[in-house]
């Protein structure tokens, strides 16, 4: 099969596309499409088709990236906190202190910072891995880190 294209007189060219064949020893053409209403581009890639490639689209439209964010380092320090029994020993399940806490543990661990530098790290719009989004954080601000460290401090003598 191949797409070949007729030329008209006053009208644009016929692109069409065709089979060949062999019939009592003459090579003969069968006309299989008319493509003549397809786009210059569509055309193109369906060429490439028939000769055996493959068509992607152009890199804008093929892949979107929005975001990627570092992962394996927070599951490997967030795994073995979690293995060891640092969040079960910080507090109890579903307490958003406890997860702020071991966020802030964790985060020094992976990349010692200030408490304002932890806080933007771990915001959604801001984080710089996904530590945040791991432990459903949500929006994270050095208030709220200050005062998940002054709930540690009442639970000092727990802990």
């Amino acid at each position: 099969m191949y797409i070949e294209s007729v030329p008209n007189r006053d009208s644009p060219p016929a692109v069409l596309l065709r089979e060949s064949y062999r019939e009592g020893g003459k090579v003969k053409k069968r006309t299989l499409l008319n493509l003549s209403d397809w786009s210059r581009e569509r055309i193109a890639g369906f060429k490439a088709l028939l000769k055996g490639g493959t068509v992607i689209p152009s890199e804008k439209e093929a892949i979107s990236i929005v975001r990627s964010l570092p992962h394996g380092h927070v599951a490997a320090a967030l795994g073995t906190a979690r293995k060891i029994g640092l969040d079960r020993l910080i507090g109890p399940a579903g307490n958003r202190c406890r997860d702020l806490v071991l966020a802030l543990v964790v985060s020094r661990i992976l990349d010692p910072g200030s408490k304002l530098a932890a806080a933007r790290a771990l915001s959604p719009e801001t984080a710089a891995s996904s530590l945040g989004a791991e432990l459903g954080l949500g929006p994270v601000d050095e208030a709220a880190l200050y005062s998940a460290l002054d709930w540690l401090a009442v639970r000092q003598a727990a802990v």
